[in-house]
């Protein structure tokens, strides 16, 4: 790592300070941020797409790490620190200052670039359904991003568990997820409300002769009406009903005691 500021000096002097707008809590710690940027594994001249890198922390990881650092950023406040570090890493860090939900990442970049963030709170969630709703193999390497602890407890959470839901099934159906390790609230600042957790997603192959919009179609109705019996939360879903005893599940389960191996061979049936 070259010798540079602490963080809490480079946000004294730009002047920044968390937006809660933009659902900010910066981090620290560096060698939080280290293990943190160590969770996807070797990156040494690897790809890696941060999004909101606020003043720089976990950049700063990535490419010790030997990153080559791609960084979408909204907050105009946050732009001079984050040039700072282009100047010490000539080439090495890419700043581009967008939103980005509006951004089309998948151009940015010749290869398949590890997506490594500690997202804005308010934007994790669409952010993530978005690279999971990809073609397939999608068009990065693996996930690394923080989220809230309930949050990353649904990406993971297993059946018959009061998580267990539509996220869970768009994490686990095509890709292993799992929490890589919890982040207490005290070493954001300032401290959010709720405690943290980093979830790895890494892909792997999809499923034979499932269609992703049949599998949504069928979670979007099981877990919209959770608490009904399957013959009944289906109804909605041309076919469902009839096709539960050939795949062997029960019309009077509820969703959350289906696995995620059950529901692609639901939506197998009905994608014939």
């Amino acid at each position: 790592m070259p010798d540079l500021p602490p963080l809490r000096e480079v946000i004294r002097k730009h002047g920044l300070s968390a937006s809660k707008a933009l659902g900010q809590n910066f981090l620290f710690d560096q060698q939080l941020l280290g293990r943190i940027a160590a969770i996807p594994g070797d990156l040494q001249d690897a790809e890696v797409l941060e999004i909101g890198p606020g003043p720089g922390g976990l950049t700063r990881a990535l490419l010790a790490a030997g990153a080559r650092v791609t960084a979408i950023e909204r907050d105009t406040r946050c732009i001079p620190a984050l040039a700072e570090l282009e100047h010490v890493w000539p080439r090495r860090l890419r700043v581009i200052e967008d939103d980005a939900l509006n951004i089309d990442a998948p151009a940015l970049f010749e290869g398949r670039p590890h997506i490594v963030a500690n997202l804005p709170y308010n934007v994790g969630t669409a952010l993530l359904v978005r690279w999971l709703s990809a073609e397939w193999q999608p068009w990065w390497q693996s996930l690394t991003l923080m989220f809230q602890r309930e949050v990353a407890e649904r990406i993971v959470a297993p059946p018959g568990t009061s998580a267990y839901g539509r996220l869970a099934v768009l994490a686990q159906w095509r890709s292993s997820a799992r929490i890589a390790m919890p982040v207490h609230r005290s070493a954001f600042t300032p401290p959010p409300k709720v405690m943290s957790a980093v979830v790895h997603i890494v892909p792997g192959e999809a499923p034979e002769g499932v269609t992703f919009a049949k599998l949504e179609q069928c979670t979007a109705a099981a877990f919209g009406q959770r608490r009904k019996m399957l013959r009944q939360s289906l109804k909605s879903v041309p076919g469902a009903v009839e096709a539960l005893p050939a795949v062997g599940i029960d019309p009077a389960r509820r969703a959350e005691t289906v696995s995620v191996d059950e529901f692609v061979a639901l939506a197998r049936q009905l994608s014939v």
